[in-house]
């Protein structure tokens, strides 16, 4: 809920911000400047021979040279031919509370320079640039051009260029209409890191948002934000020419139906491409720029409970949904003071409606409350698993979310979207609307990156969105390498959006057995760790009823008193793809969790300021990779000395 509303937007014709360069008779560029608040970070922005560009810089260094800006309509092209006609300057600011993101206290302030710009046909179009101290928020503003009062974006010319010195952390776009039951793109790839530009070469592209490390400059982050039902949502083109371009969806996402680009009314608005920039990675773990430059769409209609959940599919599977082992999880979320239990795919089969009714009314007896899974699909791809057809049309989804406020249900994962495109942008809208008339939270999997959806949908409440915890059961690969995604996702793709990951998995063996098969190679530690560096206001974890007599007391009693909102994110240490460490405050209470991804132990001295004073408890691996935990006494100073085994990691809890 927003509070302390203050938002000044006056422009001011600067003439001193601009200058004309006029060189020789045959060339003719144009160039505006414009700071952040602090002087730091600069944006140039330049007609050269009729191209629009920018060039981003910080602390006088070059982080994005002359990178193309542009769309094309069918009403014109706005990417050639264009001149600058005038620039307006102005200022923002507003303050904001948010209580499901990395912050719940945030100050925006911003510089703003709006650049209006006609093409040869005479008409215009405006980019508004926003400037805070380490981001930078950009979109295309479109006016009524006469009597069109709309248009279709048919593409973006917005590009990216970097210094060729630059290396990347990326994920790529799936291809469409492939893997299970023909479900991807789902976000779900995983990254490469710090390869060089040349490697981008993935024929899909690659996913907002992208990480890069422009050699000793620092650091660039890129992703978008605003994207509701009147855009389709974007991602990164391979490198080509020295360039990303911002791409819009594959026409063959959704089976082939529907537009790649986007129907809009006049005046209309793009989203928002966001770029973050630090010579470190602190401005990148702490930015909230994706959701400080949008608002709210509709007030809740209730004040939402945020938590934790028990989730008996991850690990047991299809076969536990019965109600037997339903009723065993809902027990362990009691006996660990939990919140919630998900019932996961096949519940209204295998259980049925009327017995769910029952089921409910057993959990709430036991203090618990229910999310329950629904496939999203209607058309749009081959999944079908059940409850089906359920959520994709507004009158069928309206007759169940009457009987789920009814029967008491409070949450919905909705799982297997179709894409990027427009279309399925309405479908996630559609879904949030009506559930909130409903009083039911939402959370998205086999779905697209949420871009700004924690403030802009109050009932929104996590995606996956990520190469997340089911692939530890199906994948070597993901087993092999699961220190390593973790030690990027607190840099990367949980920066920008909450990631419902559905981890710390204290079983040895991933399966119900828990006796041999999938074997788990990171540490019990470790896995504590990603329940703080992970961020996302309800969590499904992935413990099971043996956990409660097979694993220490201690992590166990770690589970039970670990939050789930977050007051403050503070960058500690890390480098992506080999170590993270990351604080988050939770009121007076302070967490510090960190992970390693190398093959060695890695002994680091970290800073904390936050711990001076206070009496914490370390969780931490031995040299054997056995979990203990122990009083921590910080020197006064705040340095303290932390050992992070392979594959392992560490918790530092501050007592309040």
């Amino acid at each position: 809920m927003m509070i302390k509303l203050r938002y000044t937007y006056t422009f001011k014709t600067i003439l001193f911000f601009c200058f004309l360069v006029v060189s020789g008779f045959l060339s003719h560029a144009e160039e505006i400047v414009a700071t952040s608040p602090d002087k730091q970070l600069t944006v140039k922005i330049n007609t050269e021979d009729g191209l629009p560009n920018f060039s981003v810089f910080f602390k006088n260094k070059t982080m994005l040279e002359k990178s193309p800006l542009g769309i094309i309509t069918n009403e014109g092209d706005f990417s050639k031919g264009m001149k600058l006609l005038k620039s307006d300057a102005g200022h923002v600011s507003h303050e904001y509370t948010q209580d499901k993101i990395k912050r719940s206290e945030i100050t925006y302030q911003a510089n703003t320079i709006k650049c209006t710009f006609e093409n040869a046909d005479k008409k215009q179009i405006s980019v508004l640039f926003q400037i805070s101290n380490n981001d930078i928020a950009f979109r295309y503003e479109l006016p009524a051009w006469g009597e069109r009062i709309v248009c279709v974006v048919e593409k973006e010319t917005t590009g990216f260029r970097f210094p060729s010195h630059t290396t990347t952390f990326l994920s790529p776009m799936m291809t469409p209409m492939v893997a299970f039951a023909r479900t991807a793109p789902s976000y779900e790839s995983g990254y490469e890191a710090d390869a060089p530009l040349e490697k981008s070469t993935s024929r899909e592209g690659y996913v907002f948002p992208g990480l890069f490390k422009i050699g000793d400059n620092g650091w660039v982050l890129l992703s978008e934000t605003g994207v509701s039902s009147i855009y389709c949502a974007s991602h990164l083109s391979s490198w080509k020419n020295g360039v990303y371009t911002v791409e819009y969806p594959n026409i063959k996402q959704n089976n082939g139906f529907g537009s790649t680009g986007a129907q809009i009314g006049l005046p209309g608005k793009t989203p928002w491409r966001t770029i973050t920039v630090g010579d470190n990675l602190k401005p990148i773990v702490e930015t909230t720029i994706a959701f400080d430059v949008v608002e709210p769409l509709y007030e809740a209609t209730q004040k939402y409970k945020y938590g934790k959940g028990t989730w008996s599919w991850i690990i047991w599977q299809d076969e536990s949904m019965n109600y037997q082992d339903q009723v065993k999880y809902i027990d362990l979320a009691a006996a660990l003071g939990f919140e919630y239990i998900l019932i996961d795919a096949w519940w209204d089969t295998r259980i049925g409606y009327s017995k769910m009714e029952e089921l409910i009314r057993y959990a709430n007896s036991k203090g618990v409350d229910v999310f329950l899974w629904y496939n999203s699909n209607g058309s749009a791809n081959d999944a079908f698993q059940t409850p089906l057809n359920k959520m994709n049309t507004a009158i069928a989804r309206k007759q169940e979310m009457k009987w789920l406020k009814k029967a008491g249900v409070k949450g919905l994962k909705v799982d297997f979207f179709g894409g990027d495109k427009q279309e399925t942008m309405r479908l996630y809208e559609d879904i949030l609307s009506d559930a909130n008339d409903y009083g039911l939270m939402i959370i998205f999997h086999g779905a697209t990156l949420p871009r700004g959806w924690e403030r802009m949908y109050p009932n929104f409440v996590g995606s996956e969105a990520v190469l997340a915890s089911e692939m530890q059961i199906f994948s070597q690969h993901a087993r092999d390498n699961e220190a390593f995604y973790a030690t990027l996702y607190p840099f990367i793709r949980n920066t920008v959006a909450s990631m419902e990951y559905g981890g710390v998995m204290l079983n040895k063996f991933l399966n119900k057995g828990n006796k041999q098969g999938q074997q788990r190679l990171t540490t019990d530690i470790f896995q504590l760790a990603t329940g703080v560096l992970f961020q996302n206001p309800v969590q499904m974890f992935a413990l099971t009823p043996n956990n409660l007599h097979d694993v220490p007391q201690f992590e166990i009693d770690f589970m039970r008193n670990l939050p789930t909102t977050w007051d403050e994110t503070v960058y500690i240490d890390g480098f992506p793809g080999k170590y993270s460490v990351v604080a988050r405050r939770n009121g007076s209470k302070w967490y510090i969790a960190g992970v390693n991804a190398q093959r060695d132990a890695l002994k680091l001295k970290l800073d904390l300021p936050m711990l001076k004073g206070k009496k914490s408890q370390l969780y931490n691996d031995d040299k054997l990779k056995q979990p203990y935990t122990k009083e921590l006494i910080v020197k006064k100073n705040g340095v303290t000395d932390i050992e992070i085994q392979a594959n392992g990691g560490f918790v530092i809890v501050a007592s309040e």
